[in-house]
Parts: C-alpha cells; sequence; structure tokens
C-alpha cells in the first residue's frame, strides 16, 4: 500500500504548495474543464496572439509592392549670396548671384517593377503564418493533454482517498472489536497494543491523501487558466472510464500515423521556409528594375510677400536598374550556408520522427499493460473483498487472529489501490498518445 501512496504523492506534490483552504461551489466535469482551459488559458492565447501577428506581418510584406509615395518642403536663407566675376571689353564685373529666400516642394513616388527577392519574401511570409497557425495548434493539442492528465491524477488521488478512509475506517472498527475483546478477556494485550498502533499509523496516510488531493486541484485550476483558490468542486471518478480500458479501445488505438503530429508539421513548414529562403538568396544576383517619378515647386525671392511669389514646377521620371555583378563571394557564401541548414533540419526531422515512433509504442505497450492489470486488479478486488469478509467474521467468533484480519485488510487495499493506478495508466497514456498523434480529442 506505502508502494502506490508514494507513487501518487511523489506525482502529485511536485512544485506546488498549499493555499488557504476554499469551499468549492462551481461543479465541473472533464469536458468542461477543457472548454475552460481552451477559453481562459494564458497559453492558448498567447498562441492566437501569434497567428495574428503573423497576418500583420505578411500585409506589411505585400505594403512593399505598392507605390510609395512621399511629400518634402525646405527653405533655405541665404545668408552671404555667391558672387560671380566676369569680364566685359577687359573689365571684370562682380555680380551677385541668387536670392535671400529660397522655397521648395516636392512629392516623390517610387515603385518596384522587377524585385524577384521582393516576391519570394512575401511567400515567405505566407509559410511564416502556416507556422504560426500549426504553433497554436500545437499548444492546444499540448493544453488539453495536460489538462486530462491533470484531471486524470485528480482523480486517483480522490479514489486513492477513498480506497484509504475506508481502510482507515475499517482499521478502526477492528481495533475497536480488539479492545472489547481484551476487556472480555478474549484477547492478549499485545493483539491490542498493535491494532492500536496500527489505527495511528493509518492517520498520516489519509492527512496525506486529502493534500494529494488540494494539490491535484490546484494544479488543474492552474492548467485551466483559473486563480487557484477560485471555487470548484471536479466530478467524476476512474470507476466511470473502466470500460474504455478494454481490448476492444485498445485495437482502435493501435491504428496510428505521425501524419498529424505538429512537431512533424512544423519540421516540414520549416524545410520550406528554407527552401524559398534559398531562392530568396539566389534571387539577390538576378537584376531588379524601379520607377521613380518626383514633382515639385519652387520659387526664389528677397522678401517674405508670399501671396506675390512666384512659383515653378519641375518634374522628372527616372528607371533604375540594378545588376550585382560583383560582391566577394558574399551571396555565394549564403547559399551555402542555406544548403546546410536544409541538410541539417533533413536529419532532424528524421531523428524527431525516430523518437515519436518509440513514443507511441511505448504509450501503446502501457495501455496494452493497463488492459491486463485491470482485468486481473478487478479480480483481485473482488478476491480480496470475500477474503476479508470472511477474516473479519472468523476474528469476530474467535476462530481467526488479528494478524490475519490485518493482513487481508491491507491485501484489499492494495487491490483496490492497484485497479484505480491501472485505469489511471491508461487515461494517462491515451492522453499522450493523442498529444503524439496530434488528435484533438476533446
Amino acid at each position: 500500500m506505502k508502494k502506490y501512496f508514494c507513487i501518487l504523492l511523489s506525482f502529485l506534490f511536485a512544485g506546488y504548495t498549499i493555499p488557504a483552504a476554499a469551499q468549492d461551489s462551481l461543479h465541473v466535469d472533464l469536458k468542461t474543464a477543457l472548454e475552460i482551459a481552451l477559453s481562459e488559458s494564458p497559453v492558448v492565447r498567447i498562441a492566437n496572439y501569434e497567428v495574428e501577428r503573423t497576418h500583420y506581418a505578411r500585409k506589411e510584406a505585400q505594403a512593399s509592392l505598392w507605390p510609395g509615395i512621399s511629400a518634402s518642403g525646405a527653405y533655405s536663407r541665404t545668408l552671404k549670396k555667391q558672387v560671380m566675376v566676369m569680364d566685359f571689353n577687359g573689365q571684370s564685373m562682380e555680380i551677385s548671384v541668387g536670392t535671400d529666400n529660397n522655397w521648395m516642394g516636392s512629392v516623390n513616388l517610387s515603385l518596384p517593377l522587377v524585385a524577384p527577392a521582393l516576391w519570394k519574401t512575401i511567400q515567405l511570409s505566407a509559410l511564416d503564418i502556416d507556422l504560426a497557425v500549426e504553433k497554436a495548434r500545437s499548444s492546444k493539442l499540448a493544453m488539453v493533454s495536460a489538462v486530462k492528465k491533470a484531471f486524470y491524477s485528480y482523480m486517483l488521488a480522490k479514489d486513492s482517498y477513498a480506497v484509504l478512509k475506508q481502510n482507515y475506517d475499517n482499521v478502526a472498527l477492528n481495533t475497536k472489536t480488539v479492545e472489547d475483546k481484551y476487556n472480555q478477556g478474549m484477547a492478549s494485550e499485545y493483539d491490542k497494543l498493535r491494532a492500536q498502533v496500527e489505527l495511528k499509523n493509518q492517520r498520516p496516510n489519509l492527512l496525506a491523501a486529502e493534500t494529494a488531493i488540494e494539490l491535484a486541484s490546484m494544479q488543474l485550476k492552474a492548467l485551466m487558466g483559473l486563480d487557484i483558490d477560485y471555487p470548484v468542486i471536479f466530478t467524476g471518478t476512474l470507476a466511470q472510464y473502466e470500460d474504455n480500458v478494454s481490448p476492444g479501445s485498445l485495437v482502435q488505438a493501435q491504428i496510428t500515423s505521425l501524419e498529424s503530429n505538429s512537431d512533424l508539421k512544423q519540421l516540414a513548414i520549416q524545410q520550406q521556409e528554407m527552401e524559398l529562403a534559398l531562392k530568396i538568396t539566389k534571387a539577390s544576383f538576378l537584376p531588379t528594375l524601379s520607377l521613380s517619378s518626383n514633382f515639385q515647386y519652387s520659387s526664389m525671392n528677397n522678401n517674405f510677400k508670399i501671396t506675390e511669389y512666384h512659383w515653378f514646377p519641375y518634374s522628372t521620371a527616372s528607371l533604375a536598374l540594378s545588376i550585382p555583378i560583383f560582391s566577394g563571394f558574399k551571396k555565394y557564401q549564403q547559399v551555402k550556408q542555406s544548403q546546410l541548414n536544409i541538410k541539417t533540419l533533413e536529419d532532424t526531422r528524421k531523428n524527431t520522427e525516430r523518437n515519436l515512433q518509440v513514443s507511441v509504442n511505448n504509450c501503446l505497450a502501457q495501455m496494452t499493460n493497463a488492459v491486463e492489470e485491470l482485468a486481473s486488479n478487478k479480480e483481485n478486488v473482488s478476491m480480496a473483498e470475500r477474503a476479508y469478509s470472511i477474516s473479519r467474521k472468523q476474528f469476530e467468533i474467535g476462530m481467526g487472529t488479528w494478524l490475519e484480519l490485518s493482513a487481508s485488510e491491507l491485501a484489499m487495499t492494495q487491490a483496490k489501490l492497484a485497479y484505480h493506478q491501472s485505469v489511471y495508466n491508461y487515461l494517462y497514456y491515451t492522453a499522450e498518445l493523442d498529444n503524439v498523434l496530434g488528435i484533438n480529442n476533446l
């Protein structure tokens, strides 16, 4: 019994502190817990924000294809005019050039006509959206899996507490029986002391089980995005899921495929991005063509009578062709780096796929063990309950010893804990398998 209890506490206690007790009022089952988690969890909201951000980033990249229009204005004051010296019939003449005030306003337009690298960059931004969407899906899958596991852990803690409470009540009843027999001279003092010690030994286990329920509840609330003091009652027992732990369900679970695995999907999108980045680098070897236009008005005068100014228009239009010729082999080295990055990602994908297949096989193996263990443990519970009932009656009529009664009680408690543990193991690894396969079973 201590073995199962230690496993339970070590799984549930790590990283949590006990808050002030709160009265629960809201009843939440597994389905409701998942719905709350997907709507209230900050992790899911952050992933959705990232998807929205990538949409804006793509629109930003597409904006580069539109004409760029800007306006500018300038004013300059001549502090000392330029002097020109001219020779007229052998005589030099000095002439001041310019005006005191110079005004200029212009509108500039630019438009890329041929820009291969820019076009590829826009395609890359579309892949960024796909990657963000897949990461958001991965976050939801991980959240669903984590909430399911936490909910199953809570039910395991609650069911284990129920078993330990029944064990405590049985030991208390047996102790009372021994004390009555001792008072009647039908039991030794040794039996009475052993019974009293056994009863006191059960109390710490019961208190620890109560704490385990509280810790599991806080963990589940945190995953759901709720305050740990929020009043909630989580409903359900592991016995309700006993029908799921069957050979038929196991056969269905063994039909697996990694096609929907989020990690592999993300690696596939990243590979497309790297291949496109390589094309962008190669596109930088190609010429680019752009159109630019300028339209401006200017005025030159020696006073500030703006209404009397004369404005003179000036405009230009031009095509600019840029042909890259030599850059010190910089772009060539960039191409080589991109090619190596693609090869690295391909090997990473193969290694990830192998590890995922190991995880799938492990989940299926654990689920298979749980199905086999459940059938055995369920039968053990029935036999242990029958054995305890017989032992109890024999002890009451003086045909059995207290040690036999205590042993049968311990065997029954262990059988019940093992039963709940086998159901929990199947559900836990089912949730893990769904996460690995990328299946969203709410």
